[in-house]
């Protein structure tokens, strides 16, 4: 049986499904801003990217977290929270969901009895 592990690694992906071009740029440049204010203010972040879907009007936003409470670091970024409320202004659909460290991949695929080690942390800790 896998169980997630909210002290281990995580990733946050959110979906915005844009109603045209002009508001997926738009999105584009106001995550990048956003992207740079959570860095200042949640150091625990390790790693945001953004993939965009051009033909689909879609971009998905994918950050790496070391833990789930780190997590909570984004509600006390101001440009974060003023930011989350303009997609729904601009028409943009959204879907966000966590994904929780359940296990060695070996474990999870083949249930192997590999030790999990989170590859959000570093190998050998110092």
């Amino acid at each position: 049986m896998l169980n997630a592990e909210p002290g281990s690694g995580q990733v946050v992906i959110t979906r915005f499904e844009c109603p045209n071009l002009a508001v997926l740029v738009y999105l584009l440049v106001l995550h990048v801003r956003i992207k740079r204010a959570v860095h200042r203010h949640a150091p625990a972040l390790i790693a945001a990217r953004v993939v965009v879907q051009w033909r689909r009007r879609t971009m998905l936003s994918i950050s790496l977290w070391p833990d789930l409470d780190s997590i909570f670091a984004m509600g006390s970024v101001r440009r974060h929270v003023i930011g989350s409320r303009v997609p729904g202004r601009l028409g943009v659909r959204t879907s966000s969901g966590i994904f929780t460290f359940t296990g060695d991949w070996r474990r999870v695929m083949f249930g192997s009895p590999s030790a999990p080690h989170d590859p959000l942390q570093p190998l050998n800790p110092t």
